[in-house]
C-alpha cells in the first residue's frame, strides 16, 4: 500500500483540519515479536529507551536507534547513529525516503512498516494569527492550535525549527497565552555567550566568585520568577552546564556561583534550538535525560519554503511595521518570484529584504534575495579542480575575516550568526590562520 498525501478538511473555503493516514509498525521478527502500534505522529522514534514512540527490548537495538518523519511524499527513516545500524533488506542506510509497505531491520529485529487506509482528523486554528505570530496555510494554523492548548498550562516546552522560523516570536506567544504574562520574559542566548560567562547568566553569581565578580549578581531563573525564562539556542549549551541546568529543573532551586545557599524559583521554562538533539545525543553532546525533561510538549516551526502561500501576509506585516505599506506594490509576477525562492533564513531572510527595500527607497519589493558577488575572474589555463578549489578558498578567507570583524572576534557569536557549528568554523579559520588569538 502506498502513502496518500495528507489532505486538509474545509468549511467553507477554511482549512480547519488535515486528515492524515494512519502508519502501522509491527515487529515480525524478534524479541518484541508481534508488537504492533497504530501512529499519526509528525515523527515516530524507535529505541529501548521508555521514552521512545515506539519501545523495543530488543538487545542489539539501541536507545534511540532510529525514527521515521512524515514528509512530502512519503517517510523519511533515519539512522540515529546506532551501533548496529539500521537496514531495509541488506543495505544500510543513514536517511532514505519510502511510500509504501517496508521492511525495516533494526539490530537483530525486523519492524514492518504499514501504510493504512484509516485516517485520523488533526484539528486547525480557524484563526490566522496567535500573539505575534502570523499564517493563514494549514502547517502554521496547526502550530496555532498546538500553541492555544499549551500556552495556559505550566508544562515546559521545547521549540524546535530551522533559523529564523520565528521560535523566539512563538516563545514569546506562549507566555502572553500564559497565566504568567504579566511577569517578565527572560531570554538566554546560549550560543552568544562564552562557556565561562553563560553559569553566571543562568544562575547568578556573588561578589569575588571569580575574577571581575565585583558584585552581586542576579541570573536569568531569579530574573524571571513569576514569569517564564527562555533558552535559546539550546543546543550550543556546554554539556558541563546541562547538568546543571537539569538540576535546576528537577529541583526549582538555584545556587548562584560562590554562594552557599540554594534559592527558589518559579519560572515556567521555554527552550528552543535549531539543532537536531536526538543526533546530538548519539554523538554524546547532549544529555538525554535533559532532553527529554524539556520535550514535555515539542512544537516543530515549519520552514517558509513549506508554506509560501504565507509570504504575502509577511510582506504586508512588515511593510506595516515599517510604515512603508503605501510606498511599495506587491503585483502577482513578484509575489510568484518570492514564493519560487528556496529561502534558507526563512522569515528572518523574508524580513530582512523588504527592509533592505524600504531603506533604500525601492518602488517596488525585489522578487528575489540579493544574489551572490558574479565571478569576474577565471584562469582557464589551470585545470577546472584546481581553479574551483582557489575561488572556494578565496570566499571562505574573506567571508570569515569580514564574519570575524562583524562580530568583534567573538567566535561563538560568528558561528551561530553564519550558521555553522563552532568546531567546523574554527577547524576553517585554523585553515586561513584567521583564529583571534588571547
Amino acid at each position: 500500500m502506498e502513502v496518500k498525501h495528507t489532505i486538509q478538511v474545509l468549511r467553507g473555503g477554511t482549512p480547519i483540519a488535515l486528515k492524515r493516514q494512519q502508519l502501522r509498525l509491527e515487529v515480525i521478527k524478534g524479541a518484541d515479536k508481534k508488537h504492533r502500534i497504530d501512529f499519526d505522529l509528525d515523527r515516530i522514534v524507535i529505541g529501548t529507551h521508555e521514552r521512545c514512540d515506539f519501545v523495543l527490548t530488543e538487545p542489539t537495538a539501541s536507545r534511540q536507534h532510529c525514527e521515521i518523519a512524515l514528509v512530502d511524499g512519503g517517510y523519511a527513516i533515519r539512522d540515529l547513529e546506532s551501533t548496529n545500524g539500521t537496514f531495509i533488506d541488506d543495505l544500510r542506510i543513514h536517511e532514505v525516503v519510502v511510500d509504501r509497505e517496508t521492511k525495516l531491520r533494526v539490530g537483530d529485529a525486523t519492524i514492518k512498516l504499514t501504510p493504512l487506509d484509516s485516517a485520523i482528523e488533526i484539528p486547525l486554528s480557524t484563526q490566522a494569527s496567535f500573539g505575534p505570530l502570523v499564517g493563514a496555510s494549514p502547517a502554521m494554523r496547526r502550530v496555532f492550535e498546538q500553541l492555544r492548548k499549551v500556552s495556559p498550562t505550566e508544562a515546559t516546552v521545547l521549540i524546535t525549527g530551522e533559523s529564523g522560523t520565528g521560535k523566539e516570536v512563538a516563545a514569546r506567544a506562549i507566555h502572553e497565552g500564559s497565566a504568567r504574562a504579566s511577569g517578565p520574559f527572560v531570554v538566554v542566548d546560549c550560543g552568544s555567550l562564552p562557556a565561562n560567562l553563560i553559569e553566571s547568566e543562568l544562575f547568578g553569581h556573588m561578589r569575588g566568585a571569580f575574577t571581575g565578580a565585583v558584585r552581586d549578581r542576579v541570573g536569568a531563573f531569579e530574573s524571571a520568577s513569576g514569569g517564564t525564562v527562555f533558552l535559546d539556542e539550546l543546543g550550543e549549551l556546554p554539556i558541563e552546564l546541562q547538568t546543571r541546568l537539569l538540576g535546576v529543573l528537577e529541583r526549582r532551586v538555584v545556587m548562584p556561583l560562590g554562594g552557599t545557599q540554594t534559592r527558589p524559583v518559579d519560572v515556567r521554562v521555554i527552550a528552543a534550538t535549531n539543532r537536531d538533539l536526538r543526533m546530538q545525543i548519539a554523538r554524546g553532546a547532549f544529555r538525554e535525560d535533559l532532553f527529554f525533561r524539556l520535550a514535555v510538549v515539542t512544537v516543530e516551526m515549519p520552514p517558509l519554503r513549506s508554506r509560501k502561500e504565507d509570504i504575502k501576509l509577511y510582506v504586508e506585516k512588515f511593510l506595516d511595521e515599517l510604515g512603508a505599506r503605501g510606498a511599495f506594490k506587491l503585483d502577482e509576477p513578484t509575489l510568484a518570484k518570492l514564493q519560487s525562492q528556496p529561502w534558507p533564513g526563512n522569515v528572518r531572510e523574508l524580513r530582512n529584504l523588504v527592509e533592505r527595500a524600504a531603506a533604500l527607497g525601492e518602488e517596488a519589493i525585489p522578487g528575489e534575495p540579493a544574489a551572490l558577488p558574479a565571478v569576474s575572474a577565471v584562469d582557464v589555463s589551470i585545470p577546472f579542480k584546481t581553479a574551483k578549489q582557489a575561488l572556494i578558498d578565496d570566499f571562505e578567507r574573506a567571508y570569515c575575516e569580514k564574519l570575524l570583524a562583524a562580530q568583534g572576534g567573538n567566535i561563538t557569536k560568528a558561528a551561530r550568526v553564519a550558521e555553522l557549528d563552532r568546531v567546523y568554523l574554527l577547524r576553517v579559520l585554523d585553515k586561513y590562520g584567521l583564529r583571534p588569538k588571547r
